[in-house]
């Protein structure tokens, strides 16, 4: 029995409260302040290069470590945060992340020791969490025609904010103490906090599950493992049993942590989702533009800064080379619109690509551009649109292949990704500028400087780095062309709306993604609907007459529900059926008024009037619970809660209609029954089932409590006529159909013993003498029946 409701429609009703979530101008001016904090803090010491061994009290390759343990903290702490974020909310996390920035620049702040400063800096480097957290609240909150420019500006703030920090970092250490650049990092962090609490939202997007302890740990001693013998290996021989294990130990603990991952039922990093094509190959590359990105803050500063009497330094002031190298930041940022135009139209892998072309090129051009400081200028502005570019279609790629509860830790992963990159590079940066150097007679003494052989091996490593990021970038899948809108006559079901955009999957089945829908919305021309793999929203890519949204139930996201589009005439226009946390989009063949219907099992159908326009119109779906479902517990006997317990229900032709089973606490809930008269029977191993017939009507769910009594056990024993046990005795148990269902062979005691007998009316037989028979029922008011047998001649 099932019953047809009609669709609630309320033309002139405003979307429901949440449909479109409304933020003010300055919140993705923030979150990229935000991310361009964090990125001035990475850079705070690169105008100290040179002075910090002095300032220090040590040596050169020590000295390194103040930059490279806030790049490994830093991938480190990016999975954590995103992860967290997942799981706690993303803006709580970010304000964790934040307050990491003030507390490790305030410990950087007090000391002159090189310990207590990379303990600094290793707090501050849990800080790099805001930007991944950054893009995962924009991707919950911002419309689709604001989000890809926003997210640009994101990805694009690690290097503006380094490119700006440097000549700001420059000004102060020359002309105040060096430790006002840490109180000043510290300022700007509690800014932060301050504005993101006035400003941003929190994300209602959650991932609920455990924190993956030993996935952290793993990651942690890994990566330590891998950049500690990069870093000293020049010190300590490359061939020495301390490098060679660093690395071998390396390997093994990495190679470990996957085989742990795969097995976690809540990893830190999801490597299945990882191994995908367009997110394996999109996290390699962004290894590769991580390390292409980095030595240019490491070589030009120090070539600026050197003195004009070595033959090759130019001789500037620490402010003038901060400002020589800003036209990177200034680049990176005037090109944010431009990479999300490229991600738009031409798709991001073709961003991709070109952001790597133009890298590689500047640093093949950059090897022979050292001579003086416009050379530098031109260098520097040429990285910048180059990385610029690249760090746009990156988090464009990660969150149009995973699920919407999951871009918090996959964009995560992928800023790990570009901070091992950038780690790496900043190791073996600093290796080739330690031991390729040229001593150079100051006022205080002869001292080793890095030599120009040493500026130029730095780039042409990054520069084979890009063109490998490149080779890798090739291999991503592209982007197919956009499907016509059908255009059917309008006789029958009319005009079709054919899915535009990325096609549902690429040649290997994975989704191809978007942010703001499932991106279903199949044409009514009789084909199949399609969902795809693990279908997402449509990200940067949705354009035109475009409806998209979410359909929410009580607890949110309901996956499955069916989204329908039809004309004022009532011809279906198209059809999506939500699978992502129920996103959908639907495409209108044009502008107009149109009416969209939700439907989902369970729950009460709604239908709101919706104008579509040339820009796509976000509507969510906010559907009632239809109720007239059952809910209850099950018991023991003795009153305590039953785990485990199947519940199903029954129509009166004893067709079952539904079922559940309880949980921890002996709880069921059996989700909407059409109202009529059902049979409960309630089952459960080593208990006795429990029937009963209950009639639900509609509103709220009927409350059935039910209570197991144990299973029954019959035994007893066998004797003849004389009193004594009878062995090799058969007894046979035949339920009320004449079927056996139970046979015991005494032994020397005569004795047998059936369990768990969950029956109401059994006979049991004794033979091996003529056959004795007696029936017996069990009932609830005792566990234990005993039916003794005596067998004779007669």
């Amino acid at each position: 029995m099932t019953e047809t409701a009609t669709p609630r429609v309320d033309p002139g009703s405003p979307p429901p409260p949440g449909s479109e979530r409304e933020v003010g101008g300055a919140f993705v001016a923030i979150l990229a302040f935000c991310g361009i904090a964090v990125s001035v803090m990475q850079t705070l010491v690169i105008p100290l290069l040179t002075d910090l061994p002095q300032l220090l009290h040590t040596s050169t390759s020590n000295a390194s470590w103040v930059v490279t343990s806030t790049l490994l903290a830093g991938a480190i702490a990016t999975p954590v945060m995103g992860r967290l974020g997942d799981m706690y909310g993303k803006r709580r996390m970010l304000l964790v992340a934040l307050a990491m920035l003030v507390i490790g620049s305030l410990t950087c702040a007090l000391t002159s020791h090189l310990v207590p400063m990379v303990v600094g800096r290793s707090i501050q480097g849990g800080a790099v969490g805001v930007i991944p957290l950054g893009i995962s609240i924009m991707r919950d909150v911002l419309p689709p025609q604001k989000l890809g420019s926003a997210m640009a500006l994101m990805s694009s703030s690690l290097g503006i904010g380094g490119a700006f920090g440097l000549p700001a970092a420059a000004f102060v250490a020359q002309h105040a103490d060096w430790h006002a650049l840490f109180y000043g990092s510290a300022g700007i962090g509690v800014l932060c906090v301050a504005l993101v609490l006035l400003v941003v939202p929190e994300s209602s997007v959650r991932t609920p599950g455990r924190f993956d302890f030993v996935g952290a740990v793993g990651l942690s001693a890994g990566l330590l493992a891998l950049l500690l013998p990069i870093t000293k290996g020049g010190d300590w021989g490359w061939s020495s049993v301390r490098t060679l294990g660093l690395f071998g130990a390396s390997l093994v603990i990495l190679v470990a942590w996957g085989f742990v991952e795969l097995r976690t039922k809540a990893p830190l990093v999801d490597l299945r989702t990882t191994a995908r094509r367009q997110v394996l190959l999109t996290n390699l590359t962004s290894i590769l533009v991580g390390f292409s990105f980095y030595p240019i803050s490491l070589v030009f500063p120090q070539l600026l800064q050197l003195p004009e009497a070595t033959g090759y330094g130019l001789g500037q002031s620490m402010v003038m080379a901060g400002l020589y190298i800003a036209p990177m930041g200034v680049a990176m940022m005037a090109v944010s619109p431009l990479s999300a135009r490229i991600n738009a139209t031409r798709g991001p892998k073709v961003s991709l690509m070109t952001g790597l072309v133009v890298i590689g090129a500047t640093y093949g051009a950059g090897i022979g551009m050292m001579d003086s400081v416009w050379q530098v200028v031109v260098v520097s502005t040429g990285l910048g649109i180059g990385v610029g570019i690249a760090y746009s279609a990156m988090p464009t790629l990660i969150i149009s292949a995973v699920p919407a509860a999951e871009t918090g830790a996959a964009n995560a992963l992928n800023t790990l990704m570009r901070s091992i990159g950038m780690s790496t590079s900043s190791a073996v940066v600093g290796v080739i500028l330690a031991h390729q150097t040229t001593t150079f007679t100051t006022g205080l003494g002869p001292m080793a400087v890095p030599n120009m052989d040493g500026f130029r091996t730095s780039f042409a490593v990054a520069c084979g780095t890009a063109a490998a990021g490149l080779l890798i970038a090739m291999f991503l899948p592209s982007r197919k062309s956009p499907a016509a809108v059908g255009s059917g006559g309008q006789s029958g079901r009319g005009r079709a709306a054919a899915k535009t955009g990325d096609s549902a999957s690429d040649a290997e089945g994975e989704p191809a993604g978007a942010v703001s829908g499932t991106g279903t919305g199949a044409a009514d021309t009789g084909a199949p609907e399609t969902t795809g793999a693990d279908p997402v929203p449509e990200a940067v890519s949705l354009s035109g007459s475009v409806v998209h949204g979410r359909v929410l139930g009580p607890g949110g996201g309901l996956s499955g529900a069916a989204v329908t589009l039809i004309d004022p005439a009532g011809r279906q226009l198209g059809r999506a059926i939500c699978a992502c946390d129920g996103y959908y989009t639907l495409h209108a063949p044009e502008p107009g008024s149109f009416v969209i219907i939700g439907s989902a099992v369970g729950y009460e159908p709604l239908a709101l009037a919706v104008p579509v326009r040339e820009v796509p119109v976000g509507r969510d779906l906010r559907l009632s619970s239809r109720g007239g479902g059952l809910t209850g517990t099950v018991r023991t006997g003795e009153g305590v809660p039953l785990p485990g317990a199947l519940v199903t229900v029954t129509d009166p032709a004893g067709e079952v209609t539904a079922g559940a089973t309880t949980d921890a606490s002996g709880g069921f809930d059996v989700a909407e029954l059409a109202p009529g008269t059902y049979t409960l029977t309630v089952s459960a191993t080593g208990y006795r089932p429990h029937a009963r017939q209950v009639e639900t009507v509609r509103g709220a769910p009927l409350r059935v409590e039910a209570e197991l009594r144990p299973a029954t056990e019959v035994c007893g024993t066998v004797r003849g006529r004389d009193g004594a046990p009878v062995g090799a005795a058969r007894v046979s148990l035949l339920d009320t159909a004449g079927d056996v269902v139970g046979q015991f062979l005494t032994d020397e005691s005569g004795e047998y013993g059936f369990a768990d007998l969950t029956g109401e009316h059994y006979t049991i037989v004794a033979s091996g003498y003529p056959p004795a028979t007696t029936t017996v029922t069990v009932g609830a008011d005792a566990p234990e029946y005993e039916v003794d047998f005596l067998l004779t001649h007669e």
